[in-house]
């Protein structure tokens, strides 16, 4: 059992379908990167899953348990969203002093949670004085603090200078390799693609892809080939009939997830004259680009 599941989950406000239908799991020890477009459905599937709204269908679990089930949940379950706030005229060690008298953590907790965050030398400041990206260590802190099994971070680089951005990533990563799972929804998709292990990309509510980030971004080594020939366009349609993913690049051709020496045994048997055969990585957010574009296309689903 994944530490988070998302089993045929629908939302609807009213006629509207926030969520259709979404299947996913998050698994330990691994980084997910969440993302869709503007109203794609991924703050309704987050506040679902940490029960600040009910589903209309399906179930968002942890450990096969729904939020209000865990046993002292901040252990299980830390979350960051992007509305976290704080008592202004509060410093940030008591801030998190009363989180951890009221969720019953050692008091050595908070020590230890300014340190990852690199809050110490701040922590007696009033919170009202913080920046913004100090707020946001402020509120990861504050996930942190049970010592929780799932990390669950909305939009984490907000307000984070670059060498913050670097930082964060680094947290993430080591987050992971402690053994946690950790889903990120973020719109940096640059950022995204040098954090995470896998991608839940959906749009419309609906799932479009999910998979490592080396299957998502291109096949299952993550290899593609860029190609220019003659006859480009029969070589296209050659490729295509064999089953092969082709987009068009000016004036050459991306086959996705087919390393070159595969698109050179096409153009051979085709007696198609190459000009440039080379492998190319497909960026995120060309991935992502194409994944959502199209309103009503399939998910696509590579088996991790």
């Amino acid at each position: 059992m994944a530490p988070v599941e998302i089993q045929n989950l629908t939302k609807c406000f009213g006629s509207v379908e926030a969520v259709k239908d979404l299947s996913f799991d998050i698994e330990p020890g691994r980084v997910t990167g969440f993302l869709g477009p503007n109203g794609a459905g991924k703050s309704t599937t987050l506040r679902a899953l940490l029960g600040l709204v009910r589903p209309t269908a399906g179930a968002a679990t942890f450990d096969g348990q729904h939020y209000e089930q865990l046993d002292r949940p901040n252990t299980h379950v830390g979350a960051v969203l992007e509305d976290a706030a704080f008592h202004p005229g509060r410093s940030g060690r008591n801030h998190l002093r009363v989180l951890a008298v009221t969720g019953d953590h050692p008091q050595s907790r908070v020590e230890e949670v300014l340190g990852i965050v690199g809050l110490t030398d701040a922590a007696d400041r009033p919170a009202k004085g913080y920046s913004m990206g100090m707020r946001q260590r402020l509120a990861i802190a504050s996930a942190l603090l049970g010592d929780p099994h799932v990390l669950i971070l909305d939009e984490p680089t907000n307000g984070l200078d670059p060498p913050g951005i670097a930082w964060m990533r680094d947290l993430v990563r080591g987050q992971a390799r402690e053994g946690r799972a950790v889903l990120i929804s973020s719109h940096l998709l640059a950022e995204v693609a040098q954090s995470v292990d896998d991608v839940v990309i959906i749009a419309r509510g609906r799932l479009r892809a999910r998979g490592t980030l080396e299957q998502v971004l291109g096949g299952d080594e993550g290899t593609s080939t860029e190609v220019r020939a003659a006859e480009i366009d029969r070589l296209a349609k050659s490729l295509q009939a064999q089953g092969h993913r082709v987009e068009r690049d000016g004036e050459a051709l991306l086959v996705l997830g087919v390393a070159p020496e595969q698109v050179g045994e096409v153009a051979a048997a085709e007696r198609v004259a190459l000009r440039y055969l080379a492998p190319r990585a497909r960026s995120l957010e060309a991935a992502f680009l194409q994944l959502t574009a199209d309103e009503e296309a399939p998910a696509s689903e590579v088996p991790a």
